[in-house]
């Protein structure tokens, strides 16, 4: 949500702001809301003030033994005007937050200008990609041979987009997880965390997903959906909260299954695992002071790049430009894995910051040490790393010619010493 206050002082800039993010000029519109709204307010408060006279002059009237029909019809009169203005006002305010809510952040100046992902600009590359002897495959031809993937199946159950997982890859995607939920908590001082995979309306609201992406979301029949990412929970552990200065930053990393219809990428990647309705994902969230904020995201963007180094994955950062950049990003960094199979670089985390956007919308705050007044906080929000896509990556980069996958050092104590998948018989078991 933004800033109304700052919108009436700057309607110009927001609707350059607004042009950057490829939206229609919007401020004359809000601007006659906002003249209406304000208007009503002033007459309320105006009639009520009467209202109030007029009903110290009843009692006044009444205690001299005075006429005080006129004044008991007025006050009558001022009720009703006062409840036909109070509904009017309802009205506008529901206009208003509507207006507000679909419309998306403000982005930082220093975001490239560019119309989809092919613009994003490439910060860095990191390590090397690895050399092979033989064609590389991809993850599902991998799991296929190995008998620990298992597509047709789940399809069977579940439908087009999921999968069975089973034996050591199985094991394999839970190290993964527990790998980087313990670098996150033990070395990089975020609180482990396990939310409710199900929330209410007003959480998705709070951090952006509603209104405005409804469609991609899961709802149950109690009015909750499922969410599309731990941010939401996270984010949301501090809704209509007001915390002290001196507790910030606040930092939270969660493993969660995550659960996402896809509705508007019909066609895309349908083949193995890399989208999927129900995925797991270590995700991180940090709740700051607007001082922090930034320091905060490149600390964010390098605890995620921290767990691909330590796999020993060749990867690359991207910043996106300004027609990539999510409804609730001030910022986003990429973090784009090399899959040998594809011989591509693929998406395995976004770290982004959202200034108070999200606060505003929670009603988040907190109180500066030594001042007056409240201020919202500014919350940020990263995968440390999307779980499926780091099995997909551990898979193609570490493959063998015999159809083996070596396991990362880091990984092996998590194997319980297992240091290699392969399926001798190399055919589907059970």
């Amino acid at each position: 949500m933004l800033d109304l206050k700052w919108i009436r002082e700057n309607p110009d800039a927001l609707d350059v702001a607004m042009a950057r993010r490829k939206v229609a000029p919007v401020s004359a519109e809000l601007m006659v809301l906002d003249t209406l709204r304000r208007k009503i307010q002033t007459d309320l408060q105006e009639i009520q003030a009467r209202r109030n006279e007029a009903a110290k002059a009843i009692g006044k009237a009444k205690s001299q033994g005075e006429d005080a029909d006129a004044l008991i019809m007025e006050v009558a009169e001022l009720k009703t005007s006062v409840q036909d203005l109070e509904v009017q006002e309802r009205v506008l305010n529901e206009k208003m937050d509507a207006a507000l809510s679909v419309l998306p952040n403000i982005l930082k100046d220093d975001v490239p200008d560019g119309q989809s992902e092919e613009d994003n600009t490439e910060l860095r590359v990191v390590g090397d990609k690895p050399k092979f002897t033989f064609t590389p495959k991809e993850h599902y031809e991998l799991g296929d041979a190995l008998g620990m993937m298992d597509f047709e199946t789940a399809a069977k159950m579940s439908g087009s987009r999921f999968v069975v997982t089973s034996g050591l890859i199985a094991r394999l995607e839970r190290a993964l997880a527990a790998f980087m939920v313990d670098l996150h908590t033990a070395e990089k001082g975020y609180l482990e965390v396990s939310p409710p995979v199900m929330v209410r309306k007003g959480a998705l609201y709070g951090t952006g997903q509603l209104p405005k992406f409804e469609e991609d979301l899961y709802k149950t029949s109690e009015d909750q959906y499922m969410i599309p990412t731990a941010e939401v929970s996270l984010t949301n552990m501090v809704r209509e909260r007001i915390l002290d200065e001196s507790d910030l930053p606040m930092r939270y990393t969660a493993h969660t299954l995550c659960f996402r219809s896809e509705a508007g990428s019909a066609g895309k990647d349908t083949a193995g695992m890399l989208r999927q309705h129900q995925f797991a994902k270590v995700e991180m969230v940090s709740i700051t002071t607007p001082e922090q904020s930034d320091a905060e995201h490149e600390r964010m963007t390098d605890c995620a790049e921290d767990v691909l180094k330590r796999l020993g994955l060749s990867y690359r950062v991207m910043v996106l430009c300004n027609g990539d950049t999510g409804f609730g990003a001030r910022k986003t960094y990429d973090l784009e894995v090399w899959l040998p199979g594809q011989q591509a670089y693929r998406e395995i985390s976004s770290c982004s910051t959202c200034g108070d956007f999200q606060a505003r919308r929670m009603k988040a705050r907190y109180r500066p040490q030594g001042e007056k007044g409240n201020l919202f906080v500014h919350t940020l929000n990263g995968s440390g790393l999307a779980v499926g896509r780091t099995l997909i990556a551990v898979m193609e980069n570490y493959q063998q010619e015999d159809g083996s996958v070596v396991v990362p050092e880091v990984l092996i104590p998590y194997m319980g010493g297992i240091t290699r998948i392969e399926n001798k018989n190399n055919k589907r078991e059970g």
